[in-house]
């Protein structure tokens, strides 16, 4: 397990700005509204060959007891808990505030080692900015410009150097990454933190309350898995980008780009929108595993019907995700819950699955056999062998006399046979078709 760093703050000093910078990526919501980041958010991060684990926390209101801000400090305190360091992030245009005395007060008592990172310090004649917070502690101010990159080495020499090492090279590749997709309000936190067995994602019945994705590291049985529970996708006609719940979507797109294996929750009491076939389309799309979850299966009166009947709204609406595992579930009250990750091994297990080039031209020559490819003008279409070229998701080469000539229905229908001959549940198959003597480079881009 990678060292834990937590970054903590009042709202609005640069949290996420930093946990971006130091992950190298913009997964954090960055906007000048304070509060935008409401949980606790990971990301991987490594320098100097050691690997360690950012987290990044919503706002810190000490005094903060109730609603979503009282969460936010409950949030960031258990980040504190596992954490094995914690930066502490000020603001310097703003001086040392009561607040920020209270946050330190507050991190004193929880005795982890602590780094002071004094944000928005753009140049050398602000350092003097660094005055006031000397002598806050035993703890010496580090000046950082997060948003230029000014002192982010700085700052990256004293966390490795305070935390255990792990090198890069010892850290588990065989980790699955995990995205809970869906509508707003469909349980994906309540889901999430069923899984994870603690209130990690805060939980509230005003849809749209997750507005960032949020990455939670999970083991078990040996397995090693990243859940990202996102921000519910809405339509995006009418949002506004530059809100919060504009970057939520693009941080969603992003999550299912990230992810191995997406889970679709559907809402059992709303039955199936226009707007889960499109979530389903999109990791269709991107290549990416799928489990659908019909949730709260415990909110709807059922008999032994009512699990095939949703099964056929899956069928019929969305008809491009047929091989998706259906389960029926409730994160609410953990009813069958546990077959949730084993499906979701069924998937990858699935999306990384390799076939010979010997048993792929058997199964072709079957497929050939049942059904011959169609005739194009006075001439048929001839497919000589099949390979794969790519795993996740599996994508299969076929060589032919003509390409144009494979018509969209006999594609499909290789698919299904494809399917049939080998155990893919839960990811798409892609099937490519090249002339004979045509190289396949770019397959895997599939």
């Amino acid at each position: 397990m990678t060292p834990i760093v937590a970054i903590v703050g009042r709202p609005n000093v640069g949290k996420s700005t930093l946990f971006n910078r130091l992950i190298g990526e913009q997964r954090a919501i960055v906007l000048d509204t304070p509060g935008v980041t409401r949980d606790r958010h990971y990301g991987d991060a490594t320098y100097d060959d050691q690997a360690f684990t950012i987290v990044d926390t919503g706002g810190f209101e000490p005094e903060a007891v109730e609603g979503v801000v009282g969460q936010m400090r409950r949030q960031a305190m258990m980040a504190v808990e596992e954490a094995d360091l914690v930066v502490f992030v000020v603001d310097g245009r703003e001086g040392l505030t009561p607040s920020d005395e209270d946050v330190a007060d507050l991190l004193r008592r929880s005795d982890r080692p602590v780094l002071v990172a004094v944000n928005k310090v753009d140049g050398l004649r602000q350092e003097a900015l660094l005055a006031d917070f000397y002598g806050m502690s035993a703890w010496e101010p580090i000046a950082i410009s997060a948003a230029h990159g000014r002192g982010i080495d700085v700052l990256l020499e004293n966390i490795v150097a305070a935390i255990p090492r792990v090198p890069v090279e010892e850290v588990d590749e065989a980790i699955t990454r995990v995205a809970l997709v869906g509508r707003p309000n469909v349980g994906k936190s309540t889901m999430t933190n069923r899984l994870l067995g603690e209130d990690r994602m805060i939980v509230d019945s005003t849809p749209g309350t997750t507005r960032d994705a949020i990455d939670a590291p999970l083991s078990v049985g040996g397995r090693d898995y990243v859940l990202v529970d996102t921000a519910g996708l809405r339509r995006s006609r009418g949002i506004d980008r530059r809100s919060s719940e504009g970057h939520s979507v693009v941080r969603t797109l992003r999550a299912v780009n990230r992810c191995h294996v997406a889970v679709l929750l559907l809402d059992a009491t709303e039955g199936i929108t226009d707007q889960d076939a499109r979530i389903a389309g999109l990791v269709d799309e991107k290549g990416r595993g799928l489990v659908i979850v019909v949730n709260k299966w415990d909110a709807i009166e059922r008999d032994e019907k009512t699990a095939k009947a949703f099964a056929e709204q899956v069928a019929l609406k969305m008809p491009f995700v047929h091989y998706a595992p259906i389960l029926y579930l409730s994160g609410l009250t953990g009813l069958k819950v546990p077959r949730l990750l084993e499906a979701v091994d069924r998937v990858r297990e699935a999306q990384r699955q390799r076939i010979g080039t010997g048993e792929l031209n058997r199964w072709l020559e079957k497929c050939i056999e049942r059904h011959q490819p169609p005739i194009v003008g006075h001439r048929r279409v001839k497919l000589y062998f099949a390979t794969q070229v790519a795993v996740e998701p599996p994508t299969i080469m076929v060589s032919c006399n003509y390409v144009d000539g494979v018509h969209f229905s006999y594609q499909r229908y290789l698919v299904n046979q494809f399917r049939e001959a080998f155990d893919v549940v839960g990811t798409p198959v892609r099937l490519v078709f090249r002339t004979r003597g045509e190289r396949a480079e770019g397959d895997d881009d599939e």
